[in-house]
């Protein structure tokens, strides 16, 4: 991703993967599926990172979102400049809640400038503004940094949960190939009421980790992927109760749609399969994850937006 402008009023990341699995990739939004009978929330998404041919503005992303019955998404931020983004436009959109983090591949890069404890300082005063609620994404990332780095990711990831609970907000978590260190900091530090583990992709002995500690278990595209027989596994085992669904858009757009740029509006796909898998009826899944989602987050009515003239224009990811 390379960032083109970011001041607030106009910020956008753009995304320049062109290939999936070594082939080239549909650059051109999908149409709009079929919508919901019954809504639910996209709790993690990131619509500052534009994509595709004809990159949609968040507005346009929640619109073709609400069209569908997604009733509202949860923008996450993963460093100082999306986090602000986030809260920002979070407190002026009534769609829109936030969640404020130093992604656990950007901690030790800030560690390195020597500004991680001033970046986990905005962070904790991100965590206080209206309409953030959610810490996250942040957590362990054995995948893309090495052993150099994983101080500045435990020290990054520990300093988030303490202000998640400060604060009494959710924990979104991103785990890639960490499951057992992040388990084992999670119980060490004390996890805080709503933890999530963002884009599920641990296994069946992970999802029954989460089960007995009442952590969440959020699925995102890849449940449908053909491979990712490992991921419905998990499914199979996770209470109802805490199951939630995402995007994480532009990223891991679902089956059949896979490479094709991701939005909330596409959520519908994600959780047919989820239904479809567990032998559960659509609307009655949906009604289900919508309950749990507004428990993790709230209810997106709660604190309403203040109109703000100096507020991100919908220009901002054109």
């Amino acid at each position: 991703m390379s960032e083109q402008d970011s001041s607030p009023s106009a910020y956008v990341r753009q995304r320049n993967t062109t290939e999936v699995n070594g082939t080239s990739r549909d650059l051109t939004y999908p149409p709009l599926p079929e919508g919901l009978t019954v809504p639910v929330y996209d709790n993690h998404t990131h619509l500052e990172i534009a994509d595709g041919v004809e990159p949609l503005t968040y507005l346009e992303h929640l619109d073709r979102a609400s069209s569908v019955g997604v009733r509202g998404v949860v923008q996450v931020g993963g460093d100082l400049e999306t986090s602000r983004w986030s809260a920002e436009v979070a407190a002026n959109e009534p769609r829109m809640l936030a969640a404020v983090a130093i992604h656990p591949n950007e901690a030790p890069r800030y560690a390195a400038a020597g500004a991680l404890q001033s970046a986990l300082e905005e962070i904790a005063e991100l965590a206080t503004r209206p309409r953030v609620r959610a810490i996250g994404e942040t957590g362990l990332d054995f995948f893309r940094t090495g052993e150099d780095g994983r101080a500045a990711q435990y020290e990054s990831f520990e300093a988030h949960i303490e202000i998640a609970k400060r604060n009494g907000l959710a924990l979104q978590i991103h785990d890639r190939d960490a499951h057992d260190e992040v388990v084992r900091t999670l119980k060490r530090v004390g996890a805080p009421e709503h933890t999530v583990f963002h884009c599920f992709s641990g296994d069946e002995v992970l999802a029954r980790i989460c089960a007995d500690n009442g952590w969440y278990a959020s699925f995102s595209g890849n449940i449908t992927f053909k491979n990712a027989e490992r991921l419905r596994e998990a499914l199979d085992v996770m209470p109802r109760a805490l199951l939630l669904v995402e995007t994480d858009a532009p990223f891991l757009t679902p089956d059949p749609l896979r490479g094709r740029p991701n939005a909330p509006y596409l959520i519908p796909y994600t959780l047919r399969a989820m239904a479809a898998r567990l032998g559960a009826d659509v609307s009655m899944l949906a009604a289900q994850i919508s309950s749990n989602t507004e428990l993790v987050y709230g209810s997106w009515g709660d604190d309403p937006p203040v109109p703000d003239a100096d507020a991100p224009r919908p220009s901002a990811l054109a």
